[in-house]
């Protein structure tokens, strides 16, 4: 059916079923026509344009709005955007399961999945359901964590959960985050075993990623300041956030500081390389920190809250 007389017959039989609420079987009888082909003369007035069916989803899914507006500013692959709660741990909470739901569903059965530290991302191990299984998935640290410091949202830690929740392999960084010198950790990323970690990081499919805002930071990169002159490098000008423990200024390029030199930690290259980075941050404090990751062209899908995506969109 392609001429202007099929498609009125098809915009006749469209009319009746949908506007004026008639079913199949007296269509069928009005066109003397069977019920089968009734059927398939709405579904080509669907495919043709002659019926076009929208979901009023708005009440479900109050942010559709933000979503688009995100991915088409910034030239997301996705965004995925919560309501904004007064409660921190409820919003995290809920940021890190909308966060859970859209990995489980681009993960495939063998996939590479690079995990970064974090608090919110520490969260989102309890949302993942018990049904959900990936055995031949691998889940690889892509920070050093070593020591007693916030041993729940160490990269390691974290590869660990995932591991065990999802019945998948694990593939750990042995390092600390930071080391004494940058000659100390020259020495480190030339290590076999590091470059091994580090180097099928680099092929992950997927990449979990946390956003540490200005001036806290990361907890975790905050918590070992006192290692190194740690005046000078939260006051740093150029700094807004970190992303991996890499400290980034406001176009996403990482900043000429002493953290830097001696971090354990992916470069932001690498990261840029894989083909999914998944970021997880709420929160307005880390507007600016999750602005320069995206001119860094450092993430392709954003999980966040409605606040903190609508402050971004005022950038």
């Amino acid at each position: 059916m392609n001429n202007n007389k099929d498609l009125s017959l098809l915009a006749e039989i469209a009319h009746m079923y949908y506007e004026e609420g008639a079913k199949q079987s007296e269509v069928a009888e009005a066109f003397n026509i069977s019920r089968s082909l009734v059927s398939k003369y709405l579904s080509r007035a669907r495919e043709s344009g002659i019926v076009e069916i929208i979901i009023h989803d708005d009440f479900l899914h109050p942010h559709r709005n933000l979503e688009k507006k995100l991915k088409v500013k910034f030239d997301l692959t996705n965004a995925i955007v919560v309501p904004a709660q007064e409660d921190k741990q409820v919003q995290k909470k809920r940021v890190a399961n909308a966060a859970v739901k859209f990995l489980l569903r681009k993960m495939e059965d063998k996939a590479i999945v690079a995990v970064a530290p974090g608090t919110t991302i520490y969260s989102m191990i309890s949302s993942i359901p018990s049904t959900a299984k990936n055995h031949d998935a691998l889940f690889v640290s892509i920070t050093g964590g070593l020591g007693n410091k916030q041993m729940d949202i160490q990269s390691n830690v974290l590869c660990d959960l995932f591991a065990q929740k999802l019945e998948a392999k694990k593939l750990e960084l042995h390092a600390p985050v930071t080391l004494d010198s940058e000659e100390a950790k020259n020495i480190m990323m030339s290590q076999t075993s590091i470059k091994k970690v580090l180097n099928k990081a680099k092929t992950a499919d997927i990449a979990i990623v946390g956003i540490g805002g200005n001036p806290v930071y990361s907890t975790m990169a905050n918590s070992y300041m006192g290692q190194m002159n740690a005046e000078d490098e939260l006051n740093h000008p150029e700094i807004v956030g970190d992303i991996c423990y890499n400290f980034i200024d406001k176009n996403g390029k990482l900043v000429d500081c002493e953290w830097n030199k001696r971090v354990i930690s992916i470069e932001l290259d690498s990261i840029k390389k894989i083909p999914l980075v998944i970021a997880v941050a709420e929160g307005k404090e880390k507007v600016e920190s999750i602005y320069a990751s995206i001119k860094g062209n450092l993430i392709d899908v954003l999980v966040t809250d409605s606040a903190t995506a609508s402050a971004l969109l005022e950038k």
